[in-house]
């Protein structure tokens, strides 16, 4: 009975998932034609609204720990769920993204994605992508924010072993820039795929920056261990809190 009472509830806030999106995505859309800054503002509020509905409808409570940062830096995140995706957005000032290019062609998704300044990359031969993932990121270099990438390249979930892709560390030498690595846990609760959300804290953790300058494959598995040991530190803090919240 209880399961089913929360499936149920997850099933409610799936629609509201989607159907806030519309609704915001309708609402300001003449703004983000003409400016940016609407397609950041419609974004943050449906990041906020979404944590705060996950919170009152499935019990889904989410925090942000450590400080995030404000500046021109490479944010590498740990990533398990579209949850982990809509809480580092709304902790950081301008988020931009690497993401797949099919995404551009996701409705609402897509054009807000393209308005923010997110880097599409295609996917294909690893040194052809990696040029052209290294290009795009230069030429979008104008817009001010922080560049999230997802070292390991799409969504991991819980104590599944993916290996970290070269391109983080092309980017790392290429921006010279600070890299802040970003653990989290909210694949416990939100996971890949489905729509039974689990109640409990989702956290993203910002960790202390791996300052430029480091060789490569130092950097790699300074990065890897960093975000690797604080998520698996988060999954277990998790289910600790929850001893249903299994993978």
């Amino acid at each position: 009975m209880r399961y089913a009472l929360q499936w149920l509830r997850s099933l409610i806030f799936e629609i509201n998932l989607y159907l806030s999106m519309l609704v915001l995505g309708i609402v300001f859309l003449p703004w983000t034609l003409f400016s940016a800054r609407g397609a950041f503002l419609a974004c943050k509020s449906y990041c906020r609204w979404i944590r705060w509905s996950a919170a009152w409808m499935v019990g889904l409570r989410s925090e942000v720990r450590g400080t995030p940062p404000t500046g021109e830096v490479m944010v590498a995140a740990k990533h398990q769920s579209f949850f982990d995706i809509l809480m580092i957005f709304d902790a950081v000032p301008a988020a931009k993204f690497i993401m797949k290019k099919e995404i551009l062609y996701t409705p609402i998704i897509g054009q807000y994605a393209y308005r923010i300044g997110c880097v599409p990359v295609s996917r294909g031969k690893r040194g052809a992508a990696i040029k052209k993932m290294v290009a795009d990121v230069a030429a979008g270099l104008t817009n001010p924010g922080q560049l999230v990438i997802y070292p390991q390249g799409t969504r991991v979930a819980p104590g599944a072993d993916v290996p970290y892709k070269v391109g983080t560390a092309v980017l790392y030498t290429d921006l010279d820039q600070d890299v802040v690595p970003v653990a989290t846990n909210a694949g416990v609760f939100w996971p890949r795929r489905g729509i039974y959300r689990k109640p409990g804290l989702a956290v993203v953790d910002f960790l202390p920056a791996i300052p430029k300058g480091l060789e490569r494959r130092a950097f790699m598995q300074q990065l890897e261990q960093t975000i690797e040991t604080r998520s698996d530190a988060l999954m277990a803090e998790a289910r600790q809190g929850r001893p249903d919240a299994k993978d």
